[in-house]
């Protein structure tokens, strides 16, 4: 007796067919072959307890099972469903072809729930990309898996649900969803606003040109300026996620068993804050069995990074690639997966290691050693990556006392949103999106000066000993500056905002006051 049924492996942020092989014969032996990890042994164990509590009959034969690929390593407790329903099949306790049409997923508890595993929305794909007619999942991963269209998804919450759906017993309607549904996930957050800062209104103005164009970006000032809140509100005036970056969002957060039961598409741009304790691992991702780290969890997103002097310079220094490239390669002896990894870098740091250096209410006990120590704990190569950095001043009583709102996110994010056309139609074709992505040849392309914009950046990469390496820098933003006032050519106006933002490359920065 021979039976073929379908689950899935987790390969990165896609999802492998894998074909469950059962061959049964006279005797009473257990064999399982096909690189299953502990965790997928020790399911024989579970899938016999719910199945004995559940009222059905354990097959009595020498049972040989392969999962196919051998080559590809099957973990995690998410093949206990597919293997229970092959087992019940061979004990005549499911009958039909039914049970080949589904890839099916889930973890048995010893009672026969069935809970939630990571990837179905991964899983769900697969099942279309193969042609087959749908997934039968837990019912907590019904409506993520449900985001994928043309494939049924049969959610199910006990053991005996797969039983009676399989034997025709029970009718289980799909889990489908709107576009009601999607709508009501994709409204903002309502517990933050730019409306809610006081003052700051240079800061206010650099998140808006960063946004604007994806570029990195550096805060310097002292506790309690407000870099932390600045940075959480980020994410209000990026524009909204595309239905393709929506999806792939999902599928990270759902390898990574992030998502909530009962959550489906992820409409709003993630916002990631590790503390300074943070291992490469975990930031970059990997492990034994590779996870994606917070670079990836940040993708189309926001990675913040506080008190950014305060990371180990290893940690710091693993970001490099993934900020050129965008993406992240994971490399083990047998195994090789890849996250992508295209985020919005925002760091926060303090002006000296005790926080009050230039602070004309708090006196500096710091040494000029010690802030240029602590200034140099990031990187040029890094910082050569971060294309805005400003000052955050202390804010004045009067600004904070006062009732006066800013502009709300709403009102920033259409300006955003301009400029992101722009450039989108700038770069169609190109494979980037937004300024921040452009190679030196594209910058070269997209963003001449005429001579009075060149004679501006010459005059002051001599008189604050600005390094060559921000001369590209000061072009993108620059670029994006011109985008968000619809103008064509960047102006000298343009330049000389742009220049407003390399305090950090300033010879003079650690000897200046805030």
């Amino acid at each position: 007796m021979l039976l073929k049924c379908y689950s899935a492996a987790l390969l990165g942020i896609q999802a492998e067919l894998v074909t469950i092989e059962m061959h049964a014969v006279s005797g009473s032996d257990f064999s399982l072959v096909g690189l299953p990890d502990n965790t997928v042994k020790e399911s024989r164990d579970r899938i016999r307890a719910a199945m004995l509590v559940n009222g059905y009959k354990t097959p009595v034969k020498r049972l040989t099972i392969n999962m196919a690929p051998a080559d590809l390593k099957k973990e995690g407790g998410g093949y206990d469903l597919p293997l229970a329903a092959g087992l019940l099949w061979i004990a005549e306790e499911i009958h039909g072809t039914k049970l080949t049409e589904y890839i099916m997923a889930g973890e048995l508890s010893l009672d026969g729930t069935v809970q939630p595993v990571r990837g179905a929305l991964p899983i769900a794909l697969c099942a279309k990309q193969h042609g087959m007619r749908g997934v039968i999942v837990p019912a907590a991963n019904a409506r993520e898996a449900a985001v994928v269209e043309g494939i049924e998804v049969i959610a199910v919450e006990t053991l005996s649900d797969v039983v009676r759906f399989l034997n025709g017993m029970q009718d289980i309607p799909p889990t489908t969803l709107t576009d009601r549904d999607l709508e009501d996930a994709a409204r903002p957050a309502e517990d933050v606003d730019f409306a809610d800062i006081r003052g700051q209104q240079n800061v206010r103005r650099a998140m808006e040109v960063a946004a604007a164009g994806g570029h990195n970006m550096l805060m310097a000032g002292p506790p309690g300026a407000g870099k932390s809140m600045l940075a959480k509100r980020l994410p209000t005036i990026l524009p909204p996620l595309t239905k393709d970056e929506a999806l792939e969002t999902t599928k990270i957060h759902s390898v990574a068993g992030l998502l909530a039961a009962g959550q489906s598409l992820m409409t709003r741009r993630p916002f990631r804050s590790p503390h300074h304790t943070v291992t490469d691992v975990a930031l970059i991702g990997g492990g034994t069995n590779p996870r994606p780290g917070e670079i990836s969890l940040a993708h189309n997103g926001v990675l913040f990074l506080d008190e950014v002097p305060e990371y180990k310079r290893s940690t710091l220094e693993v970001l490099r690639q993934p900020l050129e490239d965008r993406k992240i390669t994971v490399a083990r002896s047998k195994l090789t997966v890849e996250y992508p990894a295209s985020f919005m870098l925002v760091a926060a740091m303090n002006p000296c290691p005790c926080g009050h250096y230039g602070d004309p209410l708090h006196k500096c006990t710091c040494t000029p050693a010690q802030i240029q120590r602590y200034k140099s704990k990031i990187s040029g190569p890094l910082l050569d990556r971060i294309d805005i950095q400003c000052e955050v001043q202390a804010v004045p009583y009067d600004q904070l006392r006062s009732k006066e709102q800013g502009e709300p996110s709403a009102v920033v994010r259409e300006r955003v949103v301009s400029a992101r056309r722009i450039q989108e139609e700038r770069f169609r074709g190109t494979g980037i999106h937004c300024n921040a992505q452009m190679s030196p040849r594209q910058v070269r392309t997209f963003c001449a000066v005429d001579a009075a914009g060149d004679s501006l950046i010459r005059i002051a990469m001599e008189r604050f000993g600005l390094s060559a390496r921000a001369y590209d820098r000061i072009l993108k933003v620059a670029r994006t500056i011109a985008d968000l006032d619809g103008a064509n050519d960047i102006r000298p106006q343009h330049i000389a905002e742009a220049l407003g933002y390399r305090i950090l490359d300033r010879d003079d920065w650690a000897e200046r006051s805030l």
